[in-house]
């Protein structure tokens, strides 16, 4: 059930004490940070930027959760649009202590250098209106995550694993006796304007600028190792159906690799792999019965096109220097 009352953060309550808090981010529907809730205490997973703080803690009101009961920030990746607002967020959370896997630490506690790499992806103009400033995470306020890690949340056990492939700083979260994963970006997007009669449609992410798909593959085989019933993505949110859905993630980023591969040295990269990409999506969303005009499809996925080439440039530059 979503909430739709003038005014108030747009949430969809889940099975199992998941609530999805809509960031709107660049747009509603885009991105979702979850909120957990067991025996009175509850843990945020994933945050998303600066602006979509007062979002998150009035969800928390309209859900009944206390500031002081949220024990627990986990942040998949450092990657601006799911934790560029951690640090507002913790001032307004006394208890709490953020989960960051320890690549993406350091930048959250002296955030200067993630800035500067957000630039160089988005530019400064936009990163400034996407991100604004982000607040330090004082270092005694942070959890290193190690992989296989437990944490707790009222006795609630929480997995964390480490998941490269789509950054080198990501993990997920499992939540063992209920059999949810929350994954990043690791299992891909989905939103949920492209759901059909066949179920969800699934995108694998492969933006800049630590892509890489040998690894991407085997995280996913691992979050489906645990053979979850619903995963819950930043983008957008809870789907089932998951290993199927893995299957077709896995087949999709091995398809782009090759298509990588094939336009190493063509003269307009970007230009090239943005046709053919496009092309591939479309035709992926036509199989699933898609039946949105390609001008919506641009509109949804757009942004996603753009991000993913620039990627698909980084990995393959990344194989080029490692040979040279």
């Amino acid at each position: 059930m979503s909430s739709a009352r003038a005014g108030a953060p747009r949430i969809t309550s889940h099975p199992d004490g998941i609530t999805a808090v809509d960031t709107e981010y660049i747009r509603p529907g885009l991105a979702a940070a979850h909120i957990l809730q067991h025996g009175g205490r509850a843990a945020v997973i994933d945050v998303g930027t600066n602006s979509a703080v007062p979002l998150v803690l009035a969800a928390l009101g309209e859900l009944g959760i206390r500031r002081d009961a949220v024990d627990l920030v986990l942040l998949t990746h450092v990657h601006l649009d799911h934790a560029g607002g951690a640090g507002a967020l913790l001032r307004a959370l006394p208890e709490a202590r953020a989960v960051v896997h320890p690549r993406g630490a350091p930048h959250l506690i002296d955030p200067a250098r993630l800035i500067q790499a957000s630039i160089a992806v988005y530019g400064e103009a936009r990163y400034r209106a996407l991100y604004g400033e982000l607040v330090p995470i004082p270092r005694e306020r942070v959890i290193t995550m190690h992989d296989g890690q437990r944490l707790s949340l009222s006795g609630r056990a929480l997995q964390l694993i480490d998941t490269p492939g789509h950054a080198l700083h990501h993990y997920c979260v499992i939540d063992l006796e209920y059999a949810n994963a929350f994954t990043g970006d690791t299992f891909g997007l989905s939103y949920r304007e492209l759901d059909t009669p066949a179920g969800a449609f699934i995108l694998p992410t492969t933006t800049p600028t630590q892509f890489d798909p040998e690894q991407l593959v085997r995280s996913i085989d691992r979050v489906l190792s645990y053979a979850p019933r619903a995963v819950y993505l930043m983008h957008y949110s809870r789907v089932t159906g998951v290993p199927e859905l893995g299957e077709s993630l896995k087949a999709q980023v091995r398809a782009r690799a090759e298509l990588a591969r094939r336009h190493a040295l063509t003269a307009d990269r970007a230009t090239a792999l943005t046709a053919e990409m496009r092309a591939l999506w479309l035709g992926l969303a036509r199989r699933h019965g898609i039946t949105l005009s390609e001008a919506r499809l641009d509109e949804i996925l757009g942004k996603d096109l753009e991000l993913n080439v620039q990627g698909l440039i980084a990995w393959l530059d990344r194989r080029a220097a490692a040979r040279a």
